[in-house]
């Protein structure tokens, strides 16, 4: 698999707390440069980037980021307020206390909720892996797919671990037809990207494949 086909499958990511708009622009430069699937910022630079990229990339944001336990409407105005702003990709984080607590219907009926407020734009669901027993990950994997979202994902980056082989085997065996997946967070070589799509991820997270590309030193998500 040659870098151009591993680029077009990266959501091309800048999440951390000190972005500036400087950064966010330098990213947005290198996914239409690197032809990446998306961008990933922060609500607050939506707007700006999607009038500075156009129809030229799409733009990707995160709700409920990074540790899910906002309410359910809370998440709902966030996704709204960010597709109003132009957005055209919403990565939401689960309630990993909901799932705890055996909550799945309540898990399930909010993924419902956001994909309704998404409509035709795509609704991945972080699901944070690291956080969850094996059994929570395929009942996550059946609340996903029940609720029509568009993508299950794996991580956050911001908590113990990110994406890992074993978790993308698992989600391929327990998510619908219907469901992709996207591989998140410590994604570090071209071959684990590689790897992550020959496994059947659809889309990769990460911060470090267009300057692993560039021969650059990558570090970060």
């Amino acid at each position: 698999m040659d870098n151009k086909e591993i680029l077009k499958h990266v959501d091309h990511t800048l999440l951390t707390q000190g972005a500036t708009w400087d950064e966010i622009r330098k990213i947005c430069d290198d996914a239409i440069e690197y032809g990446t699937a998306s961008v990933c910022i922060p609500p607050s630079y939506v707007k700006q980037a999607k009038e500075y990229v156009g129809d030229k990339m799409a733009v990707c944001t995160v709700i409920g980021f990074p540790n899910g336990y906002s309410t359910t409407k809370t998440k709902e105005f966030e996704t709204k307020d960010a597709l109003a702003n132009g957005a055209d990709e919403i990565d939401m984080v689960i309630n990993i206390g909901w799932v705890k607590d055996k909550k799945y219907d309540q898990v399930e009926e909010e993924i419902r909720t956001l994909k309704a407020a998404c409509g035709e734009k795509i609704l991945k669901v972080i699901i944070e892996t690291c956080l969850l027993t094996e059994e929570e990950k395929i009942r996550m994997c059946e609340a996903v797919t029940k609720a029509g979202a568009d993508y299950i994902k794996t991580s956050t980056g911001f908590s113990k671990a990110g994406a890992t082989f074993e978790d993308i085997e698992l989600f391929s065996r327990h998510i619908g037809p219907n469901v992709k997946m996207k591989a998140a967070g410590g994604i570090s070589s071209l071959a684990d990207a590689e790897r992550f799509l020959e496994l059947g991820a659809d889309r990769l997270g990460t911060s470090r494949i267009v300057k692993l590309v560039r021969n650059e030193e990558a570090s970060g998500y």
